[in-house]
């Protein structure tokens, strides 16, 4: 009840809504839906199977329009800095992903992103009306406080379902995202999406138009096991949609058997302290038992002398409809031939002479007995089995259902001395399992561009302490302040950035003393990177790049600003990254501090960024670079001493370049 007397509009339109829901939009009237809908005007024009909304122009402009930031390093708030090869960006994920394309275009093996689900009550990025130019946008999302966080009000917005471009604002969101995300996959790199019902439908259609239909791997349903009732229905599921770069690459996803973890750590248990075999099978049955198992693993049963764990195949013909080959087979003891099944066997007669050895027959505890790979009963009585051992299937083609609790704040609180800083965040088991899906190799790059928490950087960290695989990671998350009520802020975590960096770097104190009282047998504890660099998004450093002029006095100043071209918060470091990544370096490169210069990569190249003189231009010929970056500012209005160095470079065949 609000005073207000009956809004007659409000009420005709929720009666047309009944009546035809199929001629409304985003809750508005579709006025070509409804006359078509009415009979009338019912020829379609230019009429073609497409996904389109409100805004999409403006959102592909937004994706094709450049940017002059840039990012710079924290190493206060890095965790070994100088080693790891680990990356944490603090920025606009848009802006950011913009900056990184040079550096990383096509080196990204996977990525993993949670985006907002667009319940309703999620606040993102997208412009108020989709005319705003790109330097309001660049205005708006630049609005700080005075620590230089971002605010809320200016970052954010809330995208109410009440709004009429409800779902395109989100796709708008999305859609440069999603293709700036394309480039920087390797041809054969892979993207997992979490999302749920709100926007599966929608962003399935996005990313075929991104990453094209021919790409689309699966749509995994996550059975999260604790249901949400909002509409008194018990909804207890998520979805990851799966694409690859180019399905014209072998691509093949697996994961562990479940339980196959804790099952090897009894087997080796079992193999210390070797006790009777059927004391130890009862003990794997109380496992089995205790953990809920599936069949994939329980089926596995039985072990032999040496405590390896085994399960019988069942050697009937499968198919109900055809009929296997059928011969007699004898009992390795009786002598008689076992039952033969009623549709025939599974092999062939010789693939069945090949798998059995009845020279080598062990009896085993229960009077049962193993030929080579087949197993007889106690007699002729019971049909035969094939062996197979757990050991050579541990791993399975990844399943399109998977069934994972959805316990990822309690792992975050577990990690916080038992507070909870952040809402709903991704299991680190679920973001393992999709990880451990792909092959990955050393430095092999994993992306998340919504980190929130850094779960995805949990989970690489754990994952590679378990398999001693250096896979690494670049985390993006924007300083989106927290809640001033929140239990986060009032323990001094200003941003959900904040709050993901905290959080790698408990994970890593928590490997590292773990690590502590583990013997280095294969000598991996060593070698793992237990690190993240933190850069910020920032401002360009060259004022002649930056996009900021509003009035004509900053234009004025733009003119001269050949005179003094670094801004006042410019640095050596801050200006080296910043050329290294407009050059197409990683952050991560190999950088050496030469007396007056910088080396980078193996003289890949050069950079003279503080002072120029004729020493130091012979001793970066020396090295031999393939490419030189100076200032100009640094020769001082010489021209004499700018044209010596471009020919002395050019002699050397040293790309030469002064900014």
């Amino acid at each position: 009840m609000d005073g207000k007397s009956l809004n007659i509009s409000e009420e005709n339109l929720k009666r047309l809504k009944e009546i035809l829901p199929e001629a409304f939009t985003e809750n508005k009237v579709d006025w070509d839906k409804l006359k078509a809908t009415l009979g009338e005007d019912i020829e379609f024009k230019n009429e073609r199977y497409v996904l389109n909304w409100a805004g999409k122009s403006e959102a592909f402009r937004v994706l094709q329009s450049p940017t002059t930031a840039t990012l710079t390093p924290d190493k206060d708030e890095s965790v070994n800095f100088d080693t790891t090869d680990n990356i944490f960006i603090e920025g606009e994920n848009l802006e950011v992903l913009k900056v990184l394309q040079k550096s990383y275009f096509g080196k990204i093996k996977m990525i993993y992103i949670d985006p907002p689900y667009n319940t309703g009550n999620d606040h993102f990025i997208y412009p108020d009306k989709f005319s705003e130019s790109k330097a309001d946008y660049l205005s708006r999302i630049g609005d700080k406080d005075e620590m230089g966080n971002m605010t809320r009000e200016g970052l954010f917005r809330k995208n109410s379902k009440d709004s009429g471009h409800y779902h395109s604002n989100w796709l708008s969101m999305m859609y440069p995202r999603l293709f700036l995300a394309r480039n920087l996959l390797r041809e054969d790199g892979v993207i997992f999406v979490s999302i749920d019902d709100n926007e599966v439908h929608n962003l399935r259609m996005l990313m075929n138009e991104v990453f094209g239909e021919e790409n689309f791997v699966e749509c995994i349903t996550w059975n999260k096991r604790v249901p949400k009732n909002d509409k008194g229905f018990g909804n207890i599921h998520e979805y990851v949609l799966v694409w690859v770069k180019d399905s014209s690459f072998k691509h093949k996803f697996e994961m562990s058997k479940d339980g196959i973890k804790d099952v090897n750590v009894l087997l080796e248990k079992f193999k210390k302290s070797k006790p009777p075999i059927h004391e130890a099978e009862t003990e794997l049955r109380k496992l089995y038992n205790k953990k809920g198992y599936d069949r994939g693993i329980t089926l596995y049963n039985s072990l032999d002398i040496n405590y390896r764990l085994w399960g019988k195949i069942n050697m009937s013909w499968p198919n109900a409809n055809t009929f296997g080959p059928k011969y007699e087979v004898l009992h390795p003891i009786t002598n008689k031939p076992v039952n033969v099944p009623d549709r025939g066997w599974r092999w062939k007669k010789e693939t069945f002479d090949k798998a059995i050895n009845l020279e080598q027959i062990t009896e085993l505890h229960d009077g049962t007995y193993i030929c080579g790979r087949i197993w007889f009963d106690k007699d002729e009585n019971t049909q035969p089995s094939s062996i197979l051992f757990l050991d050579d299937v541990e791993s399975l083609l990844l399943r399109s259902i998977i069934s994972l609790k959805s316990d990822g704040g309690i792992e975050v609180e577990e990690l916080f001395d038992g507070k909870s800083y952040f809402s709903y965040p991704k299991p680190i088991s679920l973001i393992k399992l999709l990880i451990d899906s792909l092959t990955l190799n050393n430095n092999d790059l994993i992306l998340d561009f919504f980190a929130g928490s850094a779960s995805t950087a949990h989970a690489t960290l754990e994952l590679n302490k378990e398999d001693a695989c250096n896979r690494k990671f670049i985390m993006v998350q924007m300083p989106e302040q927290c809640d001033e009520k929140s239990e986060a802020f009032k323990a001094g975590y200003k941003t959900i950035a904040d709050i993901g960096k905290e959080r790698i770097r408990r994970v890593i104190k928590k490997i590292e003393k773990e690590l502590e009282g583990k013997l280095d047998l294969d000598g991996t504890n060593g070698k793992q990177d237990l690190g993240f660099k933190v850069f910020k998004l920032q401002e360009s450093n060259f004022k002649i790049w930056r996009t900021d002029i509003k009035t004509e006095a900053e234009l004025m100043e733009q003119i001269q600003q050949h005179i003094e071209p670094l801004a006042e918060h410019a640095n050596t470091e801050n200006v080296l990254y910043e050329l290294l990544l407009k050059s197409g370096v990683p952050l991560t490169a190999n950088i050496l501090e030469k007396d007056g210069y910088y080396i980078v990569n193996d003289n890949e190249i050069a950079l003279i960024l503080e002072i120029v003189n004729t020493d130091i231009i012979k001793s970066v010929i020396a090295k031999n670079p393939r490419k030189v970056i100076t200032l100009d500012r640094l020769f001082n209005k010489s021209d004499q001493l700018k044209t010596n160095t471009a020919l002395q470079m050019k002699d050397a065949g040293i790309e030469f370049k002064v900014v």
